[in-house]
């Protein structure tokens, strides 16, 4: 066995002297376990709430979305639609038109962002598990249907049961004319919701979702289209294949995946997670500063030790490498209790729910405080404790020879 950590380790497991000693060696790794525990919850809660907001946004925004790079709109007649339709990975691809749009019912109104899309929009969104009242229905037959977000119903106070007041939908005509009236200036088409949305409030208080032939119908298009989003395989390399539609459809379109559509809010979390992670690494030092008065108070406990082992030839490295050890020791003693408790802790939160979110008859998406474990973050944290532990260890343990040199000869 290692000398230098056979005897570190009966010096962290032995009675010492005195028996604050023991207290605060107890103290010391108590406290290095609590900010490993902290640090390693508050991590797992973020994974949480990244892949809460991943998983929300994945019902609405597609895995790619195509948008000219110029204009607002483009023709579909000369877009390579084939070309990308017969890439594999490819499973569908929804038209789509977006228009700032009034809406009406009865004396409310609002203006919204109505979103016009095709047949294909079905098979591939997930705002049918988003569904919060009413049932995921855009057409049947010549029947169209619109599908609100919850806080545009509740400015319009729209009800789904209401079959005879349905929703008018106003938007400019191109060659609009105010000097003719209200009637000459806007197109409308009159609408009957079908269901109302919940993915995230800025969703909600904007978007309308109607068939694409309807908004065609109200903005008098014919083959114009705003945007195009495409459905990928599960399976498929998605970053390949958007350096591929990219290259189909040259500089003239903006190829975006999931990530870039939300980029700012992406960001943001990040950082936010960067910021938490270094606020807790700051605490997590103030903490293991208990284990520089353990080292100072072991080595004045061991200086007897100390002359022992020198007569018998021990070097001034050997020496420091034992206390050395032993601070490392405490720290990863901390660590590994630290990582237990929050893997138990978070274990229990997936499991029971014990912190709720907001009230039991809330309209949070989520009742509990979402928790995602993850490997990395095990790592991070216990390489994170061990380095802090191994500079707080160094500075007491280097200055023996300054601190004892009149009751200790070293050299």
């Amino acid at each position: 066995m290692n000398l230098p950590f056979y005897i570190s380790r009966r010096y962290l497991v032995s009675k010492k002297s005195h028996n604050i000693i023991n207290i605060i060696s107890g103290i010391s790794v108590i406290g290095v376990a609590i900010g490993a525990m902290a640090l390693f919850i508050v991590l797992s809660v973020f994974n949480g709430f990244d892949k809460l907001v991943v998983s929300l946004f994945s019902s609405f925004n597609p895995g790619i979305q195509i948008t000219p790079s110029r204009g607002k709109t483009f023709n579909l007649s000369s877009f390579p639609l084939q070309k990308i339709e017969k890439i594999p990975g490819v499973l569908h691809i929804t038209e789509v038109i977006e228009e700032d749009a009034l809406m009406k019912y009865k004396n409310n109104q609002t203006i919204v962002t109505i979103k016009g899309v095709s047949e294909s929009y079905k098979n591939m969104s997930g705002l049918d598990s988003m569904m919060v009242e009413g049932n995921f229905i855009l057409q049947d037959e010549d029947k169209d249907y619109a599908l609100l977000g919850y806080g545009v119903a509740g400015y319009l106070n729209a009800n789904i049961q209401d079959y005879l007041n349905p929703i008018s939908v106003f938007v400019p005509r191109r060659d609009a004319s105010f000097s003719g009236g209200f009637e000459n200036a806007f197109n409308s088409e009159i609408i009957f919701p079908a269901g109302f949305f919940q993915i995230q409030w800025d969703y909600d208080v904007k978007y309308a979702i109607l068939p694409l032939r309807f908004v065609k119908k109200l903005l008098d298009y014919d083959d114009e289209r705003t945007s195009l989003e495409i459905d990928l395989a599960k399976d498929a390399d998605h970053a390949d294949l958007q350096k591929k539609i990219e290259t189909i459809t040259g500089k003239a379109f903006v190829v975006k995946n999931r990530y870039q559509q939300q980029e700012i809010l992406y960001k943001i979390m990040i950082s936010e997670k960067n910021y938490i992670f270094m606020i807790l690494t700051l605490i997590l030092i103030i903490a293991t500063f208990n284990v520089i008065g353990t080292l100072s108070m072991l080595i004045l406990d061991k200086k007897k030790d100390i002359a022992v082992l020198q007569s018998m030839g021990a070097t001034q490295g050997l020496i420091r490498r034992i206390f050395l050890l032993e601070g490392v020791l405490i720290s990863l003693i901390g660590a590994i209790a630290g990582l237990t408790l929050g893997a138990i802790v978070c274990w229990l939160q997936i499991r029971f729910g014990l912190i709720r979110l907001g009230s039991a008859d809330s309209s949070f998406v989520i009742s509990a405080y979402p928790v995602d474990m993850q490997l990395t973050d095990f790592i991070l944290v216990f390489f994170t404790v061990l380095l802090i532990g191994f500079l707080a260890a160094w500075y007491p343990v280097y200055n023996i020879k300054k601190v004892h040199a009149a009751e200790i000869k070293l050299d």
